[in-house]
């Protein structure tokens, strides 16, 4: 079977509405998605690392339970776990609190063994922050060489407004090695000041990558690609919380990449509208289940109906 593989951070979202904190659960932008993943029986793996406390020791059980190979998430003993507090408002979505300690930032790990088309998921400032980058490119050219299909989540907060000088030819370099890009309308205003689909396509993304996904929370999700430009209407769904909600489109992209057999070879002739829309209507699935509990991923039942489904 295909592997999934995810790099980026770990964090302890702590979940507040009203003002009282309402939920505690293991998160991090590319660890939801594949956590949903292990749940949807996709066999993946996350590289990354934690602080030796009580947090660390519960993010990597919670991977396992969940059936998420966590071998290559790393705990240094002299760090402390990021913690992250997000506030609900009341269309619930959320407003972010990091607490980390990004110049101390390390990663240190062993390549795990990657073969034609398996999947490299990555993002956030976790894919750009120059602390780290080394590692974080030499893994991505490593997986690049060895065959992978890379998926690139911008997911550049408005916290980090003030890096966007800084990292962005680590930015761009991502956009160059990625097969796929999908980024939010938030992203683009932090980065770019643009929020229109098509002129971020043509001025930023094209250039580097043809395939490009833009998310605006309940307008359409705009794909523009070498092949295909069409807009997905949102399913309709009962919203407890947004926080995972791109994370899990992301999942739901990439278990429809292996359910479809969306291979190497695939993406280099250009998908058909068909197959987009599968990956799509997949993405779209996991998002909206997401959405429907405070969790960041999707719900255990769902995973298990994936399970049923899936080649």
């Amino acid at each position: 079977m295909r592997k999934v593989i995810g790099i980026g951070e770990t964090v302890l979202d702590i979940i507040f509405k009203d003002g009282k904190p309402i939920g505690a659960v293991p998160g991090g932008s590319v660890f939801n998605g594949v956590i949903s993943l292990g749940r949807s029986g996709v066999s993946a793996s996350f590289i990354s690392e934690t602080g030796n406390d009580r947090v660390g020791e519960s993010i990597i059980r919670f991977a396992k339970e969940n059936g998420v190979n966590a071998d290559n998430i790393n705990v240094f003993p002299e760090s402390k776990s990021p913690i992250s507090l997000a506030f609900l408002n009341e269309n619930n979505d959320a407003e972010y609190l990091f607490y980390k300690d990004h110049p101390h930032d390390q990663l240190d790990f062993v390549y795990p063994d990657i073969q034609p088309d398996d999947i490299v998921m990555f993002g956030s400032f976790y894919a750009v922050n120059p602390v780290i980058r080394p590692q974080v490119f030499g893994f991505l050219d490593y997986a690049r060489q060895h065959g992978a299909i890379l998926y690139y989540d911008v997911n550049f907060r408005a916290a980090h407004r003030s890096d966007v000088m800084k990292i962005t030819p680590n930015f761009l370099e991502n956009l160059e090695y990625a097969d796929i890009v999908r980024g939010s309308k938030e992203d683009f205003e932090v980065l770019f000041k643009k929020n229109d689909p098509d002129k971020v396509y043509n001025a930023e993304i094209s250039f580097y990558c043809k395939k490009f996904i833009y998310t605006r929370g309940a307008e359409p999700v705009a794909l523009r690609s070498d092949t295909l430009k069409k807009d997905y209407p949102i399913l309709s769904t009962e919203t407890v919380s947004t926080i995972g909600a791109g994370d899990n489109f992301n999942a739901g992209f990439v278990y429809g990449m292996v359910k479809y057999g969306i291979t190497r070879e695939v993406i280099n002739r250009g998908l058909t509208e068909e197959e987009w829309d599968k990956v799509i209507c997949c993405a779209q699935e996991f998002s909206a289940n997401c959405c429907q509990s405070i969790s960041n991923s999707v719900s255990v039942e769902f995973g298990n109906k994936m399970k049923m489904t899936i080649i």
